[in-house]
């Protein structure tokens, strides 16, 4: 028998953790009945697991606030073993009213509770109808879908998602489910329930590189998109753009080449004039990865509230993360900040990054260009990443990426916009363009038999290459 004791270093309090507990073939073992996915459980820092002798590796983390422990154990037949370990929290984000949440979770709602605390999330909506799938079909829904997990942690329970050859689009605080269980792969149109959302519902991109993300985009949906999303694993990396526009693979070989084309896609809708934050989702229930490992956290100031949280996050006021924490500041001003200037503006930028892997450069992201690379060491000395400088309208942001190889881990804020003149967005006709350009090959992939569901599909991507050829013309910088 296994005792397991994980405290917290400053309290020596037990303290909700998730283990990776493996034998020596690699087998991922499971305690009893604890919230259990794919190599990992999550435990209230107290847990007996009965196990055959042997060795056995653990790794014991709780997001990525606190120093991840690991170890090795040899178990003795009819002896008990007791291991204890304290977690050390180097950081306390929600301590400096930075909130994490995870936009893409399809575990059971019943164990939700256990896996927050065990990776110490504040805002998890669970998605609960998907496709074929809704788990409201045979039963009630409880009567407040807002779960509220150790007075200030929330998870809605009715998020959905609508992911066929589209791509997806996740569905946050409604009421009830949308009715896609009929939906085939290309019919209905993913815009024409997107239409349907009704008032209140937050609608996520789920990932840059879905093939109708531009005509969500030219039909105004998209209130945050997944820039930390699911193909960004713990230990690996989803190397294909799936069903997605694939990248140029030569130009951005694996492991990072996936996360720098969603990065990049990003910058050319950021590029077209639109202030859509960034996301971030783990799919934790479907793909490899802990509740949380992609996250976004929350700048809410004074008391936390679930609808205050995504207030910030519609404001901006964020960074997404599976690794670093990065806090952005410039001018003072966080992420999500519009500066107006009547003539050229100097904008200083300071950063504060903390974290478990190495970051051996930071970088400022101007209007979709690297314009200044700061090593660590270079940072670490001054703490600031110098300034930037806007003759015209645009914006930046500021991303670390680590030295990771297999996988690609970073961090990244929010933009800050600006606005110069009286031209107060920058709109180029290079990334109008590329969109135009998708939209037209995208509806070229429609593969409908029948002559009015085509048409019916069809009608959404002729206006949106309408909308592109109109932004092209409209373009005012390069």
């Amino acid at each position: 028998m296994l005792h397991l004791m994980v405290v917290d270093s400053a309290t020596h309090h037990p303290i909700p953790c998730r283990v990776h507990l493996k034998n020596a073939e690699g087998v991922s073992q499971k305690a009893g009945d604890l919230p259990f996915f794919h190599d990992h459980f999550a435990c209230t820092g107290q847990v007996s697991i009965e196990l055959p002798p042997g060795a056995y590796a653990y790794e014991i983390e709780r997001g990525p606030e606190y120093r991840p422990v690991s170890g090795a154990v040899t178990l003795v037949s009819g002896q008990d073993y007791h291991l204890e370990h304290a977690l050390r929290r180097f950081v306390d984000l929600p301590g400096r009213n930075w909130y994490p949440g995870d936009l893409h979770i399809h575990r059971p709602p019943e164990h939700i509770e256990q896996i927050m605390l065990a990776e110490d999330l504040y805002v998890a909506p669970v998605i609960t109808w998907w496709n074929k799938k809704n788990l409201w079909s045979d039963r009630q829904p409880p009567t407040d879908l807002l779960a509220v997990i150790d007075h200030h942690r929330y998870s809605h329970l009715m998020g959905g998602e609508d992911e066929r050859n589209g791509g997806a689009f996740l569905y946050f605080n409604r009421s009830t489910p949308l009715e896609i269980t009929q939906a085939d792969k290309e019919w209905p149109s993913p815009i024409s329930f997107l239409e349907a959302k009704g008032e209140g519902t937050w609608i996520d991109i789920e990932k840059p590189f879905w093939w109708d993300v531009p005509v969500a985009l030219a039909h105004g949906f998209g209130d945050s998109i997944g820039l930390a999303n699911n193909h960004m694993c713990r230990s690996s990396m989803y190397e294909t753009e799936a069903w997605g526009k694939p990248r140029d693979v030569e130009r951005l070989p694996p492991p990072r080449g996936n996360g720098l084309w969603s990065q990049e896609i990003y910058y050319h809708i950021l590029n077209c004039g639109f202030r859509i934050p960034p996301s971030a989702g783990s799919a934790s229930g479907v793909l490899p990865n802990p509740l949380g490992y992609n996250r976004v956290y929350v700048y809410v100031p004074g008391e936390f509230t679930h609808d205050k949280w995504w207030e910030g996050l519609r404001a901006g006021r964020c960074f997404v993360t599976n690794g670093p924490l990065l806090l952005a500041r410039a001018a003072g001003e966080l992420p999500g900040h519009v500066f107006h200037s009547a003539s050229e503006v100097e904008i200083p930028v300071a950063v504060e990054l903390t974290g478990n892997d190495p970051v051996p450069v930071l970088e400022i992201v101007q209007d979709g260009m690297v314009t200044r690379a700061v090593s660590y060491e270079e940072w670490a000395a001054t703490g600031t990443l110098g300034k930037v400088q806007f003759d015209r309208s645009g914006w930046f942001l500021v991303r670390a990426i680590t030295a990771r190889t297999d996988t690609f881990r970073f961090a990244s804020s929010a933009p800050y916009y600006v606005e110069v003149g009286d031209a107060t967005k920058r709109i180029s006709r290079t990334s109008a363009s590329f969109f135009l350009d998708w939209v037209r090959e995208r509806a070229s992939r429609i593969e409908l038999s029948d002559p009015a569901q085509r048409a019916e599909v069809l009608r959404y991507h002729d206006r949106a290459i309408a909308f592109w050829e109109d932004l092209v013309k409209r373009a005012n910088a390069d």
